[in-house]
């Protein structure tokens, strides 16, 4: 079973996370991104905690993933990226969501970062049930996974090995 709390708090970002305007399109997101993310392992972004925004944090993650050459976990990355967004709007009021990739050797870490300080946890589902297996799919696919508390909020995480050349 995943570790629910992880060892010690999550890193801060080296970089500004600034909340990007609902007036910039997706290019303008991608590309500003893409332009901090290119250089250092380690970056986020933050997304408006809308619905939507699971479906632009899998592209995002496709795109990191595609730029580091980790294209054995892209699947596994989408899906799990797709599930901890989807949790982080639907569960915790906030106003954004932060999605942070890091790189070290071995590991591909995802964070989705949120303001609640209330910890994920996997529940029983009944086989009828319409929802409630998000976690069990991070369970299922990642390496590892757990939840941080931070100074504000929470980030909730996921690894998968990578293969070094």
């Amino acid at each position: 079973m995943g570790r629910m709390v992880g060892p010690g708090e999550a890193e801060q970002s080296q970089y500004p996370s600034p909340g990007f305007p609902e007036e910039f399109a997706r290019d303008e997101l991608e590309v500003a991104f893409f332009d901090r993310l290119a250089a250092p392992a380690v970056d986020e972004v933050r997304l408006p905690a809308r619905p939507e925004s699971a479906a632009e944090a899998r592209r995002l993650t496709l795109s990191v993933l595609e730029l580091w050459g980790l294209v054995q976990q892209r699947e596994a990355a989408e899906q799990l990226v797709g599930e901890l967004v989807a949790n982080a709007v639907k569960h915790t009021g906030g106003r954004t969501v932060g999605l942070r990739f890091v790189r070290r050797p071995g590991w591909l870490r995802v964070e989705v970062r949120d303001p609640s300080r209330a910890l994920p946890c996997l529940i029983r589902v009944e086989p009828a049930a319409d929802s409630g297996r998000g976690l069990h799919l991070v369970e299922t696919l990642s390496d590892r996974w757990g939840a941080d508390l931070l100074s504000r909020g929470k980030s909730v995480w996921f690894e998968l090995r990578v293969r070094e050349r």
